[in-house]
């Protein structure tokens, strides 16, 4: 891997003869949302939004983008390990299959598992930006999308750069990283890579990860043009208390390669965008990493999909429309071969009464070949009560069918329940948005009634886990986020970001006399983040970290990170960054004990 990443990178490095990158921040509320189909700016929105933008991406102290999506209000994100080796995300109070990942508006879930939604081939330096939707997406983006949605974006560059990144740390950890853009004529392209590794912050816990990321796209005339993206990650790591605390030598290894293909005709009033994606995923896991035959798995995936959509203005609105159709099959040693078919039909309207009062509304309709047709409505109202405030509130329906571990799954502690219904939810919110100067509050009260809620249940510690339906779930929350931010000016200390939020969550299931849960009674229940970046003159940077987090039924625990950049924009900058610098003993996932203190150091060069 550490060739191939070598080889790539000839072509990219005479750019690094003759170039300086300056990654500003964004001015957020003109940032359009990527739906697919009808694209909000971010001040109008009718939905609790987090955009993860350059300024964040580069000063947050992590590693990955699992660590980073940790300092995100409302998502919880559960860590088997550090950088990025294995991770669920939920959101809202969510499991990790609830939550759909998409890079660039392309649906990256598995049929095998929601465990791998993280093994996204794009590294950390090439993401452009990270839209989180929390609140149902089932309308937006189908199934999958239950409890919210997250969009990785990738841009491709107009002009020359080249941007490389070398690290170093505890645990033998060891990284580097590289981003160009170098355009021939009308034809624009970008390839990144990226290779990390460490020896283990504990016994078994060794990881290898690389990422191979192409992108290019071309201007065919002033209405057309086409573009393309490849990818391939490859992720090795000792899989110590993973999936079960019984057998500390687990080990895994995940292949995953994605390809799309889209062609967009833009007109005055009208835009489309067609395309085809294909995406691959090969899985061995063994309970004895040095002892195969002792109890192995292998699992192959792929997922080929073709999708239409687009938007038209009228004097009716806006309308968006949309079609896919989505084919999903597995071969596996545990799993069985199996294979199953997925289609739909989107199609809204956002309609504007006068400058005050907007409504947006629609439908999503799939259909599936193991449970027929099923119906997402939703809508939004947005009330502009002043230039400065908005009050907004949302409907939706979202809906999950089960993965085919949920279905078929045999293992020694593991079995699954081919008799599972899919899991629907009624969702409900009511926010308010508040945006003036360099600040931006949101205060938003969800409310999610879910039918026949999937979880893995077991009788008693001799017993395997299996998933089972449970009948009526309610799932009450509370999120408050004040954020401030300002473009630097060079003075001696200059605090750039401010962020404070507050996100409570409250669900009714309670746990059944001699019925243990591994999921929804473990889901997030008090949040509280904190951060501070703060300018130092015109080249330094510290930013500081805070998190308080408790979950239902687990202690509560706080993480203090921090990281120091030096010259971050300039051609030759230095970072150094802690985690965990109060050396809490903590668990996110399984019995899987996070590392205490622990450093990183590195280097940044950024050409143009």
């Amino acid at each position: 891997m550490k060739k191939i990443l070598l080889l790539l990178l000839i072509p990219f490095l005479p750019t690094i003869l003759f170039a300086q990158s300056d990654t500003t921040a964004l001015d957020l509320d003109e940032v359009l949302i990527h739906e697919n189909r009808i694209q909000i700016p971010f001040s109008k929105q009718s939905k609790n939004i987090t955009v993860i933008d350059k300024l964040q991406l580069e000063t947050t102290p992590a590693r990955s983008l699992q660590e980073i999506l940790s300092f995100v209000p409302g998502v919880d994100v559960r860590q088997r390990g550090v950088s990025g080796a294995q991770a669920d995300i939920g959101i809202r109070g969510g499991s990790f299959d609830q939550t759909l990942m998409l890079l660039n508006g392309i649906k990256l879930s598995d049929p095998q598992t929601g465990h791998g939604m993280m093994n996204i081939p794009v590294p950390l330096v090439n993401i452009e930006r990270v839209e989180v939707l929390k609140g149902p997406a089932s309308r937006i983006f189908g199934q999958n999308a239950y409890a919210g949605a997250i969009n990785v974006i990738t841009e491709l560059g107009t002009s020359k750069y080249a941007r490389l990144q070398g690290y170093g740390g505890d645990f033998g950890m060891k990284g580097i990283n590289f981003a160009g853009s170098l355009p021939l004529g009308e034809y624009q392209q970008n390839l990144s890579l990226s290779y990390d590794d460490s020896n283990g912050y504990q016994y078994n816990s060794d990881y290898k990860i690389g990422n191979v990321f192409y992108e290019g796209g071309l201007t065919l005339n002033a209405t057309n043009s086409i573009r393309g993206m490849a990818a391939y990650a490859d992720r090795t790591f000792g899989a110590n208390g993973f999936y079960s605390s019984s057998f500390p030598d687990q080990w895994e290894s995940i292949q995953t390669s994605l390809a799309s293909l889209s062609h967009s005709l833009e007109l005055d009033k009208f835009y489309l965008n067609t395309r085809g994606y294909w995406r691959k995923n090969v899985d061995e896991y063994r309970l004895k990493r040095y002892e195969p035959e002792f109890y192995q798995n292998n699992h192959q995936t792929q997922v080929k999909a073709i999708e239409t959509n687009g938007h038209f203005e009228s004097a009716l609105g806006t309308t968006g429309f949309g079609l896919e159709l989505r084919k999903e099959s597995i071969e596996s040693s545990s799993l069985g071969d199996r294979s199953r078919t997925l289609s739909g039909i989107f199609l809204e309207q956002l309609i504007h009464f006068g400058d005050k009062v907007d409504l947006r509304g629609g439908l999503y309709s799939n259909y599936y070949s193991e449970y027929g047709w099923k119906h997402f409505p939703g809508g939004e109202i947005g009330f502009q009560l002043a230039k400065e405030l908005r009050l907004y509130s949302g409907y939706g329906v979202s809906y999950r069918i089960p993965t085919y571990t949920d279905l078929y799954y045999i293992g020694p502690t593991n079995i699954g329940n081919d008799q599972l219904q899919p899991e629907q939810a009624k969702n409900f919110e009511i926010g308010t948005k508040w945006a003036k100067s360099a600040f931006h509050a949101e205060l938003v009260f969800f409310n999610r009634n879910t039918d026949n809620l999937i979880d893995w249940v077991r009788g008693d510690e001799s017993s395997p886990w299996q998933p089972q339906n449970f009948n009526k779930v309610r799932f009450n929350g509370l999120e408050a986020s004040l954020n401030y931010r300002v473009n630097p000016t060079g003075k001696s200390v200059q605090i750039k970001e401010f962020t404070v939020s507050y996100n409570y969550i409250d669900a009714n299931l309670k746990n059944t006399e001699g019925i243990e849960t591994r999921y929804a009674l473990t889901a997030l229940k008090n949040q509280l983040i904190g951060g501070v970046l703060v300018g130092i003159g015109p080249k330094l940077e510290w930013n500081t970290k805070v998190r308080n987090v408790e979950r239902m039924n687990q202690d509560p625990y706080f993480l203090l990170d921090m990281r120091v950049d030096y010259n971050r924009t300039g051609k030759l900058g230095f970072f150094a960054e802690a985690s965990n610098i109060t050396n809490t003993e903590y668990v996110e996932a399984a019995t899987v004990q996070m590392p205490g203190r622990w450093f990183r150091a590195g280097f940044v060069i950024n050409l143009e």
